[in-house]
């Protein structure tokens, strides 16, 4: 079974969505500028920055856009391409397809056939 790992928030203005949530939930928030994205922690992390409570999940927030307008939940999947065919086959949406993330790995995201944007992760291979 492939699990959620992730989440994303769009935002309208970051700084606000980023002080609301570290004020109101206590998440450690860093912002990363030069990736436009800011990492949320909702809960500790190991040495590979993967959460210590099993069941726990960390996220992110971006700049909301035409395409992503409401909160993402992220997938991992073992193999990118091969999700999107399924997904295709099933009567999903390629929105964005497979797309490098640094030395980390891979995101893609689609709408489902309800109308929700999905994101998907597989991780770079070592």
């Amino acid at each position: 079974m492939d699990k959620v790992v992730h989440f994303e928030i769009p935002a309208d203005d970051l700084k606000r969505a980023e002080k609301f949530y570290e004020k109101t939930f206590g998440w450690s928030i860093n912002s990363m500028p030069e990736m436009k994205y800011t990492i949320v922690r909702t809960a500790e992390v190991d040495e590979k920055f993967m959460p210590k409570e099993v069941g726990s999940i960390n996220g992110g927030m971006f700049k909301r856009t035409d395409d992503l307008k409401n909160v993402v939940i992220t997938i991992d999947v073992k193999n990118i391409d091969k999700s999107l065919k399924i997904i295709e086959k099933n009567g999903g949406n390629i929105l964005r397809k497979k797309t490098n993330v640094g030395d980390m790995g891979f995101v893609a995201y689609f709408k489902d056939t309800e109308g929700n944007i999905v994101g998907l992760w597989e991780n770079a291979k070592k």
